[in-house]
């Protein structure tokens, strides 16, 4: 992180989600345009918070239509709310009401995620939550967070505030083991190479790493993919051949990196979670190799990538 960028201190074995809550309740109390907007889940770790705050946490049970329709109705009064719960409720349960309610009424809010893809896999196909980046890229003027690390997820959820902007933080329970610098919304080159460029994103930027070790190929990391950093990608190009490392539906960048590309020849591999239903709940890392995106997975695809016309 840059020096200047103010964290919590960091508790061992937190995660984003963790520090999420941890910080909520102070941001409330020195914010007063601030509101949480919450749909019953995670309700147990707000249930004792000062009188000061309370009545801006607000509850409006497993409804989550309602949720976002609220915090549309709370924008429009002047408040920015923080709206939470899982990926899949957020954005799928709520898709009309996040494309009415705060894109066509033209008001701002900060969603905040949790659940990732597949944190919770107990819960099923209805708790999957990897097709919400590609949901928002319908949508007109979103920034979208991926965070790899708690200090990250902090950082972008404090720059998110002041705004009036529409804005997706997209918590995940795993995490890259030190944060990078993400204040500015650029990639950042973590190795280069000369024959491709593989843009790992958000907590899968060390599993990436590990799986291109001795690989001549140059590595991104990006935990703002919206808007996407075009700029970085063309200006480290070597060769052009880019695979997208992304921890939600496969494939979703491609077109980000074409359009960043355009006028060149090249070649994208976006590797992620499949289209393929499981049916067995398993847990994350089993779902990790279902869909490639275990380091081995990662190996294998990117290499059979780089070299598949030597």
């Amino acid at each position: 992180m840059s020096a200047d960028t103010a964290t919590t201190r960091t508790v061992p074995g937190e995660n984003q989600r963790d520090r999420f809550y941890r910080l909520l309740p102070g941001l409330l109390a020195d914010q007063p345009r601030l509101v949480a907007v919450l749909a019953e889940i995670s309700v147990n770790y707000l249930e004792e918070v000062p009188p000061s705050i309370a009545d801006r946490v607000v509850n409006v049970g497993i409804r989550e239509q309602l949720l976002v329709g609220a915090a549309g109705g709370l924008a429009l009064t002047g408040m920015r709310p923080i709206v939470h719960t899982f990926a899949a409720f957020l954005v799928e349960r709520a898709w009309e009401q996040v494309k009415l309610d705060l894109g066509h009424q033209g008001v701002g809010a900060v969603l905040v995620s949790a659940g990732a893809s597949y944190d919770w896999p107990e819960g099923g196909e209805t708790h999957f939550g990897h097709r919400d980046v590609a949901l928002l890229d319908t949508l007109d003027g979103w920034t979208v967070h991926v965070p790899g690390h708690p200090d990250e997820a902090e950082a972008l959820l404090r720059a998110a505030l002041p705004g009036d902007d529409r804005v997706y933080l997209r918590l995940a329970s795993d995490s890259n083991r030190l944060p990078r610098d993400v204040s500015d919304g650029r990639m950042r080159v973590l190795r280069r190479g000369s024959r491709g460029t593989v843009i790992a994103v958000g907590p899968l930027a060390d599993r990436t790493l590990a799986a291109t070790e001795g690989l001549d190929v140059t590595v991104l990391y990006a935990a703002t993919v919206r808007p996407f950093d075009a700029e970085t990608l063309r200006t480290t190009l070597d060769s052009p051949d880019v695979v997208l490392v992304e921890p939600y539906l496969r494939g979703t960048s491609t077109a980000e990196v074409t359009a960043a590309l355009r006028g060149l020849r090249h070649r994208v591999l976006g590797l992620g979670v499949g289209r393929n239903e499981s049916r067995r709940y398993g847990v994350p890392a089993d779902h990790d190799r279902l869909h490639g995106i275990d380091e081995a997975g990662l190996r294998r695809a990117i290499t059979g990538f780089i070299t598949e016309f030597d």
